[in-house]
């Protein structure tokens, strides 16, 4: 008779030390594979206490339904993890700034329906990079983003989210490289209340503006304060950069690993401006979240 043997019992896998983020409003942008509460609770396992998510393949024009009780369950998910804060970022593909108006009817439709989306969510920010002109200048591409996102806005008929223009790396035709290019569309736009601005560390240093030395970071807070205000700056991406200072290369790293180095998210993170703000990681991802949680561990020792 063969002898039966006794299943052993395999240790549970030890917990993860979640990072101490002293009441701060931090996070990661967040897969939303399986459904937008699933999102939630990636957040909630590496103890991220900020989200940013896609709220469809952001790769692809067409915006299919939402799911038979996705938001309601989206909305429970946010309750039990303490009701932290959420972005929206919307899909790559829309150019408001589209010289050519067939194409940017298309984009103004679609960024139309990412409002709608959002609502419906109760998502209360919505991150959106401000478009590229194409060779039409800079000049019209911002007179032509403004006033296609107003157009986008009205035909939505929404009232919520707020959108916020985050800060572009500057490469190629992109707009928004430079805090004064997103001044204009904020004091163009018919919707001025309805907008504000995300700022991205490695988009900002790739730019040009130097976020890791004292005297830059100081120079680059002042050169916001003047333009778009401080004020209207409601968001942050925290990512490290591939690429040095000034690259127009939009290439992000982990956290104290590439040019910016830690000492630009200590600037960051405790300038009185901003510390007060939610903030998410946009840096490299493994299915495990274990960079994540050890960016988010990084940052976590670096408020003081």
């Amino acid at each position: 008779m063969a002898r039966t043997r006794t299943p052993t019992k395999r240790a549970a896998a030890p917990r993860p030390t979640l990072p101490d983020l002293k009441g701060r409003s931090i996070g990661a942008h967040m897969p939303i594979t399986g459904g937008l509460d699933r999102a939630v609770a990636r957040a909630a396992s590496i103890g991220a206490t900020a989200l940013q998510v896609f709220t469809h393949n952001q790769r692809q024009w067409t915006m299919p339904p939402l799911a038979a009780g996705a938001a309601p369950r989206f909305a429970a998910a946010r309750r039990d993890w303490g009701g932290h804060p959420v972005a929206a970022h919307d899909s790559y593909l829309p150019n408001l700034a589209n010289p050519d108006p067939e194409k940017r009817a298309r984009s103004q439709a679609a960024f139309a329906a990412e409002l709608v989306r959002a609502q419906t969510l109760d998502i209360p920010f919505l991150v959106t990079h401000p478009g590229a002109h194409l060779g039409a200048g800079a000049e019209r591409g911002l007179a032509l983003y403004a006033r296609t996102l107003d157009a986008a806005i009205e035909a939505s008929g929404t009232s919520a989210p707020r959108i916020l223009l985050e800060t572009t790396a500057g490469c190629g035709t992109t707009l928004g490289s430079t805090f004064a290019e997103l001044a204009r569309i904020l004091e163009t736009s018919r919707h001025p209340d309805r907008l504000g601005v995300c700022l991205d560390t490695c988009h900002a240093f790739a730019a040009g503006y130097d976020l890791a030395t004292s005297a830059g970071f100081h120079a680059t807070m002042a050169e916001l304060r003047a333009t778009v205000g401080a004020d209207a700056v409601r968001f942050l991406h925290l990512n490290d950069s591939q690429h040095p200072l000034g690259s127009h290369k939009d290439r992000h790293e982990h956290i104290g690993q590439g040019h910016l180095g830690p000492n630009a998210f200590r600037n960051v993170l405790n300038h009185p401006d901003l510390a007060a703000l939610p903030m998410t990681l946009e840096t490299p991802k493994d299915e495990t979240l274990a960079h994540d949680l050890r960016n988010l561990t990084t940052l976590a020792g670096l408020i003081e």
